[in-house]
């Protein structure tokens, strides 16, 4: 049975007040049954570490570098994240691969990176809308998920996240049938690849996830949870997300 993950990804958003709708989430924590993960901007790790202590909350990094020190102005390194109290770290985020340039070897090598420091990796894949469009979605996926995902990735370290780039803050959502479409792909493409221990490894959905389509979404099979963007900011809307989840 693959335990159920509410991830919150706030990118570059949050200064020391934001711990506040944390504590709010912490406070709603208590009861859950599902897994909840916050990666805030890197200057909060530590402080959200903290603040969520006692609580089944996780911290995460939004991004690592895939080596383990050296003169890298700006970035920062798995041991430093799982130091500053982070156990997750986001890696290949479209924003990421759009804005920076990485590709699949470097999202595996970040991935790896992770693994050596005992980070839980969640690996983003996401198609554009042109992509969408043209009919190319699962070559996409599939194509990003053999080059991203490390052959040393299990339940235990990895995370897979699929995130169509075109519905990523826009308000736009897949069907439910294209949803399912592409999370049974990536399925059974893991379990191509890795056996059927490839069935423990959650697979999350993101993009425009929000309290009024969160319980749609949680019903569709090989959807383990939700990485959730500005509605993670707010602690009554990612409390809302996250009651979603536990009721699916």
């Amino acid at each position: 049975m693959r335990r159920k993950l509410a991830a919150g990804n706030w990118k570059m958003n949050g200064t020391a007040a934001a711990l506040n709708e944390l504590k709010a989430m912490k406070d709603a924590a208590k009861t859950q049954a599902t897994d909840v993960l916050i990666c805030p901007p890197a200057t909060l790790i530590s402080r959200a570490s903290d603040t969520v202590s006692g609580s089944p909350i996780a911290i995460g990094g939004q991004d690592c570098h895939a080596n383990a020190s050296g003169a890298h102005t700006g970035d920062i390194s798995g041991a430093m994240l799982a130091d500053a109290g982070a156990s997750y770290v986001i890696t290949g985020h479209s924003e990421r691969r759009v804005d920076h340039g990485e590709t699949d070897a470097i999202v595996a090598a970040k991935s790896t990176a992770a693994y050596d420091n005992d980070l839980i990796a969640v690996i983003c894949l996401g198609e554009s809308l042109k992509q969408r469009e043209a009919g190319e979605t699962l070559a996409v996926i599939g194509t990003q998920l053999q080059g991203s995902t490390p052959d040393a990735a299990t339940a235990a370290n990895t995370v897979i996240a699929y995130e169509p780039v075109w519905a990523i803050g826009t308000g736009k959502v897949p069907t439910i049938a294209q949803i399912a479409e592409v999370h049974d792909f990536i399925r059974a493409e893991l379990i191509k690849h890795f056996g059927e221990d490839a069935n423990g490894i959650r697979i999350l959905y993101g993009g425009s996830v929000k309290p009024s389509n969160a319980t749609e979404i949680f019903a569709v099979e090989n959807v383990d949870g939700a990485l959730v963007g500005g509605a993670s900011l707010k602690a009554a809307d990612f409390n809302a997300i996250i009651a979603a989840l536990d009721a699916s």
